[in-house]
């Protein structure tokens, strides 16, 4: 199991990554940033590169939306090159308050779209002449000036690997049959196959063998610790998620709640937040679902935790880390790596 950390594009971007070093010598696998209407996960991701010597790297994720496809696979493998072969391209669809409200385009047809978008990516790195007639993409375009091209650089690895960021049954079942990795939201291991076991089995029945193992990525909060008030911002950032991300009709995290038995709460905690309760949408996230999407506790709770995540199918972890002090993080990501070997 790999473990990963989330580098948070709220602020500190700078401490964490000089930070990062003494958690790459801990054992950490994996630096992740995320991309929402922040600042751009590239340049954050070539800075950490020239950081760090081991670690790999990833999105988490670059919207389909806000680049074309060329230039999605161009920038991954600049990334790779730059890191000496250490990329993944973490992609994902958004939703439409920050596709359609912060970068203008349509939210439309996220599974066409990131189906063909993978497919013209692994062309550019293998160096074809990208030609692509898709039902939302054409290379090239049909006009008098347009010729068929190929990338100028030969990449570092002609397949970057991809990880789809996907929470729906079909976004699932997507990601199972053409990515190299899977990164859902708060991973809830004693349920997750109650939610998705049907769309992965679907996808990975149709998967080429030459990808390989599905590789599924979760997201869990990480502290070795009995202090419960470190679960403070953790439980406010689910009520966040159920609660504010997206809109009444479409929200993406409560949906995910919901199809987890949590029904009544999410609708409680989404109405609550919309209304400008925070602080009651907050008290309103069940306990059961911080507790289980979560690594807080002592090394043995931790240990159990582990476990559950294995058995569930988890191949990386990718942890964000809640510790008040930087010994007290490097410490975290040595007792995890001590259970994970």
């Amino acid at each position: 199991m790999r473990i990963g950390m989330m580098i948070g594009y709220a602020g500190g971007f700078d401490q964490a990554v000089a930070e990062i070093v003494d958690y790459e010598k801990a054992g950490l696998d994996m630096a992740v940033v995320p991309e929402a209407y922040s600042f751009d996960a590239v340049s954050q991701l070539g800075f950490i590169a020239a950081r760090t010597q081991r670690l790999q790297l990833a999105s988490g994720i670059m919207q389909i939306y806000t680049r074309t496809p060329t230039l999605t696979a161009m920038t991954a493998a600049g990334l790779d090159y730059v890191s000496g072969g250490r990329f993944n391209l973490g992609l994902g669809a958004s939703g439409p308050q920050v596709i359609e409200g912060f970068h203008g385009v349509p939210y439309d047809a996220p599974l066409g779209r990131t189906r063909e978008i993978v497919e013209i990516c692994r062309k550019v790195w293998r160096r074809e002449v990208v030609v692509h007639h898709g039902k939302h993409y054409r290379l090239p375009l049909d006009t008098p000036l347009a010729k068929p091209l190929k990338l100028i650089n030969t990449p570092v690895r002609e397949r970057i690997p991809v990880i789809l960021a996907a929470v729906g049954p079909k976004n699932v079942e997507l990601a199972a049959e053409i990515a190299e990795g899977w990164q859902p939201l708060f991973f809830y291991p004693e349920k997750s196959g109650d939610v998705w076991k049907s769309s992965l089995d679907a996808g990975l029945a149709k998967r080429q063998p030459g990808l390989g193992p599905l590789d599924i990525m979760v997201n869990a909060p990480l502290a070795v610790s009995d202090d419960d008030p470190l679960l403070d911002g953790y439980r406010a950032q689910l009520a966040l998620y159920i609660g504010g991300m997206g809109a009444r009709e479409k929200n993406f995290s409560n949906d995910v709640a919901r199809r987890y038995g949590f029904e009544k709460e999410a609708a409680l905690i989404q109405e609550l937040y919309l209304s400008g309760r925070k602080a009651e949408a907050i008290a309103a996230v069940p306990e059961d679902l911080v507790r289980h999407t979560s690594l807080v506790g002592p090394k043995s709770y931790i240990a159990d935790r582990i476990a559950a995540y294995r058995a569930a199918g988890v191949t990386t972890l990718q942890v964000t880390m809640l510790a008040p002090t930087h010994a007290e993080r490097v410490r975290a990501i040595e007792t995890l790596r001590a259970i994970v070997s």
